[in-house]
């Protein structure tokens, strides 16, 4: 028996099990191992925030498709791994070994790159976390006015910030948010239409951008280049994320910032044995962004590829593609498209995403395993 390790529940490792449920790994003992019982879908957490979702709809559980494949599924994260030995250790102090791994575990953000931000900072991933902490925060702001800056000026910054001063606005507390998107500027790789559409969408909602770096942040206020200060009540971060710094001393090859190097069959470039999909790994091939799109589309030939690696016979090669569809939700029942260079702009591009989003989500749930809660009701003005 052969043994598969896959590390993390993410966007390509839901089709990795649901792959093995329609059909099971012959001569293979799989293991899941994610810090998380469910993955709770990144595309639908703006949409949630603002409260166009309730939680249940945004969340696949991982523990059903685990047990639907025949994988045993292990609740911990890792902290440890050793390419060498072919070995990853747990949090909860377990160590595994491996034939064959695959690591879709996404980024982490670094705590350390802003002084303050660690002890005073809502962190937008774990995505887990941040939903209970943005729930607890929305609902002090129906109690009384708040001050929330936002940081990070890339689509989840925008996406979180239109979110937010929708749903606080709804409140009624006269809150006020402000997005601190760098020297850069908001959309930073999108096409200028686009980041056009981006900044009327934030006008229209009075969210104010500041393009400044944020420097530090402390317990009442968030500090920027230019030597201002924001009073802030609840500051958010949404920067870039990093690589785990797990990946450090693991012995696989990694790009300039600790990413997995792979190549067209996702295997690492240093060890065949190992694949990696989703914000973990790099591809010098075929540089890409890091986005959920890309982990949706690896997961196909991840799932071919590691029945292969097990049971023999020819990888499959995969090429991300050039140009994917991106949809940015704009707080209300609104959203951008935006492709190559088109972009557009309304409630059908809502309604578009909606149906995107849902049906990514269902595709994994199984009969009798989700929660059906309707989606919170909306007013006529959401």
């Amino acid at each position: 028996m052969k043994r598969l390790l896959l590390l993390g529940g993410g966007h390509a490792h839901v089709h990795v099990l649901q792959d093995l449920a329609r059909e099971r790994a012959a001569g293979a003992e799989v293991t899941l191992a994610s810090p998380f019982m469910q993955q709770t879908y990144s595309g639908m957490v703006p949409g949630l925030v603002a409260g166009h979702y309730a939680a249940a709809q945004c969340a696949i559980p991982l523990l059903p498709l685990a047990r639907a494949a025949g994988v045993r599924f292990v609740h911990s994260a890792a902290v440890v791994l050793d390419a060498k030995q072919r070995s990853v250790t747990l949090a909860n102090g377990d160590k595994l070994g491996y034939d064959v791994l695959s690591l879709d575990v996404g980024g982490v953000m670094d705590r350390q790159v802003v002084p303050g931000a660690r002890e005073h900072a809502l962190w937008v991933r774990p995505i887990e976390q941040f939903v209970h902490w943005a729930d607890q925060m929305i609902a002090i702001g129906g109690e009384r006015t708040l001050d929330v800056v936002v940081v990070g000026g890339g689509a989840a910054g925008v996406e979180l910030a239109l979110a937010l001063q929708h749903r606080l606005n709804r409140m009624g507390t006269g809150s006020r948010l402000t997005l601190v998107a760098g020297p850069e500027g908001v959309l930073l790789g999108y096409p200028p239409d686009t980041v056009r559409r981006g900044l009327r969408a934030l006008r229209r909602f009075r969210v104010v951008v500041v393009n400044e770096a944020c420097t530090a942040i402390t317990a009442s206020h968030v500090h920027l280049s230019n030597g201002a200060r924001l009073v802030c009540d609840a500051p958010v971060m949404c920067i870039g994320t990093s690589a785990p710094p797990w990946l450090h001393g693991s012995g696989l090859a990694q790009d300039e910032r600790g990413f997995i190097s792979t190549g067209p069959t996702l295997q690492s470039l240093s060890h065949p044995e190992v694949f990696a999909a989703g914000d973990v790994a790099s591809r010098p091939d075929a540089p890409h962004p890091r986005s959920g799109v890309y982990a949706v589309r690896a997961g196909p030939p991840l799932a071919h590829n590691l029945r292969r690696a097990v049971a023999g016979g020819e990888l499959m090669a995969y090429l991300p593609p050039l140009r994917t569809l991106n949809l940015l939700s704009c707080g209300r029942r609104r959203a951008i498209l935006s492709y190559g260079d088109w972009s557009a702009q309304g409630r059908w591009v809502w309604w578009l995403k909606d149906r995107i989003d849902r049906a990514f989500v269902a595709r994994y749930i199984l009969p009798g395993e989700a929660a059906s809660a309707p989606a919170p009701r909306n007013d006529a003005a959401a």
